[in-house]
């Protein structure tokens, strides 16, 4: 572990010692030094302090600025217990935290870039608090899967014991509870009530209201092999969506990301709940008065809030579902190999926006039928891209936090699981990311040109059992496992390469070119 409290006291001798600090406060990335002389702060040997990747005066807001990256706060917790209290500035400092001091580096001029770029540093800022948290459940599935008896490498676990139940319910209960965590992380992120937000996020996964929605629940058996699935209510169809129920004589459409109507394991939906219940509760809480804010101000909020949600964001899911299934489908049955180059390149976009999940009904259906995926499998390979960005990371960075960021991030990803890899390492560089992508479409693309079968959910490495035999037809294609690596090899080699050469370098700032403040604070305002 990085020693703080030593880097502190390096980079406080660096501007000239404590008697040269007039005011310390700290962004998302960087101490901000106010200097009594700021020609007494030694760039080149704060540069030089472990951990540090940078330093540069701004004139504009008269501050020594000095690059830490995510230790941010651990840094500046030592500074003031050396410097004092009288240093500190704590409006400042959340001032400077959610807007990180106006324009970023690297940020675009153009309104809609910059719109991107400001709603992927909402989400990211959202997903890094549980980011260790997915990442071990993301590892505890792939050892499960890797320990299960017929599936793994090691036949250990019965996978119709209580033991596998309990396992696998303790690794898939940080997804499925996706939108209580995020609602409470995203709410805190935009100055809301993270309770209010992480109950509008119960309401989506709540059991009752899943099973009002669901309609009649069936299972298909075949060769041994369970497949469950409903048949949905349905009370209107317009534009191709099926809506489940009507809510206030309004018909509401919930997606399907797990085969039953639910936000389970989506992070959007609740993030654009936690957006308007901030400064909806901001507003109530100035304009109540103040015997009826602590009742009606988080009722009203959640009230609002969650209907909100319930009405508008499902159908606009189940819109753009259909548009991806057609899209998807359409690019599949035209050619396996540029479909392979085209969805294996851009999927990744999808999961920033927790929007993958509508696609796993389509496969899910593709499995059920046939026994076999070719979604899944051009899925497969995205998965272990990004996994190989955060690990070139970790190969290439000389920063201890950054290493124990990045290896785990890259361990879940080879298990199945990207969400870690991509919110806590590669959206954050986004550099990181482009080129991870590009090595999945490589990948993708050179195993759709040679025809790879995959019969399985699982993907990423942990997933190579899936390539080797169909469970309805027992089919057991020659050289199939054999492509599984080769494009596997290619997917690696290319994404590693790429993100060594050209994707991250310890100077680059975190988050450059991504906004670091409220997404929704200039509206607010």
């Amino acid at each position: 572990m990085a020693d703080y409290k030593q880097m502190a006291a390096d980079i406080i001798e660096g501007v000239g010692g404590g008697e040269n600090v007039s005011k310390l406060i700290h962004c998302i990335t960087r101490l901000r030094f106010t200097l009594k002389d700021k020609d007494k702060a030694d760039t080149e040997k704060i540069e030089a302090i472990p951990g540090v990747a940078g330093a540069v005066y701004n004139a504009g807001l008269n501050q020594y600025q000095v690059v830490i990256g995510q230790a941010v706060e651990d840094v500046y917790d030592e500074a003031i217990a050396i410097l004092g209290d009288s240093v500190v500035d704590s409006d400042a400092t959340d001032a400077a935290v959610a807007a990180t001091g106006g324009t970023p580096a690297g940020g675009s001029r153009n309104p809609l870039v910059r719109g991107f770029q400001v709603l992927i540093g909402t989400i990211t800022g959202s997903m890094i608090p549980i980011i260790g948290l997915l990442a071990a459940g993301g590892m505890i599935n792939g050892l499960l899967s890797l320990f299960t008896k017929g599936n793994g490498l090691i036949d250990w676990i019965d996978p119709n014991s209580a033991t596998h139940t309990f396992i696998g319910v303790m690794a898939m209960t940080p997804f499925f509870f996706l939108p209580v965590l995020v609602g409470f992380s995203a709410a805190r992120q935009l100055k809301g009530n993270e309770f209010v937000a992480a109950a509008v996020g119960g309401v989506l996964i709540n059991p009752n209201l899943i099973s009002l929605l669901s309609g009649t629940a069936h299972t298909i058996v075949k060769d041994g092999i369970t497949y469950t699935g409903y048949t949905p209510n349905v009370v209107a169809t317009v534009l191709g969506v099926k809506f489940n129920a009507i809510y206030f004589g309004i018909p509401v459409a919930f997606p399907s990301p797990n085969g039953y109507p639910s936000y389970a394991y989506t992070i959007f939906p609740i993030i654009a709940g936690a957006a308007l219940a901030a400064p909806l509760g901001r507003w109530l809480h100035k304009n109540l008065p103040l015997a009826l804010r602590p009742i009606f101000e988080p009722m009203i909020t959640f009230f609002v809030t969650a209907s909100a949600v319930i009405i508008l964001v499902g159908p606009i899911m189940n819109l753009l579902s259909g548009a991806l299934s057609f899209v998807i489908t359409g690019a599949i049955n035209f050619n396996l190999g540029i479909a392979g180059i085209v969805i294996g390149g851009l999927y990744q976009v999808l999961v920033i926006f927790g929007l993958h999940w509508l696609v796993i009904p389509i496969l899910s259906q593709q499995l059920a039928q046939t026994g076999e995926s070719n979604i899944n499998m051009i899925v497969s390979f995205t998965m272990l891209a990004q996994g190989v960005g955060a690990l070139a990371v970790f190969i290439k960075t000389k920063k201890a936090d950054m290493k124990g960021l990045a290896l785990p991030a890259s361990l879940s990803a080879f298990m199945g699981v990207t969400e870690p890899a991509m919110y806590g390492i590669n959206l954050k560089y986004l550099r990181v990311f482009i080129m991870s992508s590009i090595g999945a479409a490589a990948g993708a693309g050179v195993a759709g040109f040679m025809g790879l079968k995959m019969f399985g959910f699982s993907g990423s490495l942990i997933g190579f059992p899936s390539f080797v035999s169909n469970p309805i037809t027992h089919e057991h294609p020659a050289n199939n496992l054999m492509i599984f690596w080769i494009a596997s090899a290619v997917t690696i080699i290319v994404a590693f390469t790429l993100v060594y050469m050209f994707g991250y370098k310890d100077t680059d700032e975190m988050g450059a070119g991504v906004e670091k403040k409220n997404a929704f604070k200039d509206a607010v305002n």
